[in-house]
């Protein structure tokens, strides 16, 4: 069709442009931001000790650098970064597992399912929430058609913005990753995330004993929630939402996507979700 001799003719003028050639120092930049956020809250509590205010301070440097973890880790698991496959998913397991706690084969396998099917019902796992939420045109519908009322829906803004978006990451993220790495096998990615939780009671435990360093990591993943529940939805949720159509992927993206106003303040804070080719 002409859409895709329009796609592959835009392709390979981008490719002529060198457009696919990723900038290995801004990703090494990326990365670096987060060591030494990680580092930093560290050494001040260290140095400092771990009072309520170097607690709350290093909670925030701590949020930052989970947060950009995810955005690093999403380049790297669509292949972005590296020229070979098996760099971007070594770099993805350590950013994703030992960086962040999370399976990086989980995460894939859910976000590539995304990216086929975006925002089409019910093959798209990031816009199917029930029985807590239901967004779009078709799912309140399908809700009120079969009498299915767990909570009020009416008020679903009111508690997403209070505490949907809140637990998002640490509980519903969290524990999917963990029934997928049991169910499925997953044993380097266990292996992974166990890393993660060692080197925070390494690093953090002698400060706040074990039980203290879980509540740590809990309320940083909390507020990290906060931050990427908004930016991964209002990627997507405001777009068009449908049941299987079957249109082609470019046509599909292009429908399902949302692009933020571009700013320095605006691509760091969204993890240059702009620049994703999928979500141009």
């Amino acid at each position: 069709s002409q859409l895709v001799e329009d796609f592959q003719e835009l392709r390979r003028t981008l490719e002529t442009m060198n457009m696919f050639n990723a900038n290995l120092g801004f990703f090494f930049l990326h990365l670096a931001q987060v060591l030494i956020l990680e580092a930093l809250a560290w050494v001040i509590v260290w140095h400092f000790g771990s009072g309520w205010l170097i607690t709350i301070f290093i909670y925030f440097l701590l949020t930052v650098a989970q947060a950009q973890d995810s955005f690093l880790q999403h380049d790297m698991g669509h292949l972005s970064v590296f020229k070979k496959s098996k760099w971007n998913h070594l770099m993805q397991n350590f950013v994703t597992g030992h960086l962040k706690g999370f399976s990086a084969k989980w995460w894939n396998n859910r976000h590539f399912q995304h990216h086929v099917k975006t925002n089409i019902y019910p093959k798209d796992p990031d816009v199917v929430f029930g029985p807590f939420f239901v967004v779009g045109d078709l799912q309140p519908v399908k809700y009120g058609k079969n009498k299915i009322k767990y909570i009020d829906y009416e008020k679903q803004h009111l508690y997403f913005c209070t505490v949907g978006a809140a637990l998002l990451v640490p509980v519903y993220l969290n524990l999917d990753s963990i029934k997928a790495m049991y169910c499925r096998g997953y044993w380097e990615d266990i292996a992974w995330v166990s890393s993660f939780y060692i080197r925070y009671f390494i690093t953090f435990g002698p400060f706040y004993g074990i039980f203290g360093t879980l509540v740590l990591i809990y309320l940083v993943k909390l507020l990290e929630s906060l931050w990427i529940a908004y930016v991964t939805q209002m990627s997507h949720i405001p777009m068009k939402m449908s049941t299987e159509e079957n249109q082609d992927w470019f046509s599909s993206q292009v429908l399902a996507t949302c692009n933020v106003e571009q700013s320095f303040f605006n691509d760091w804070f969204t993890g240059h979700l702009n620049f994703q080719i999928e979500h141009q």
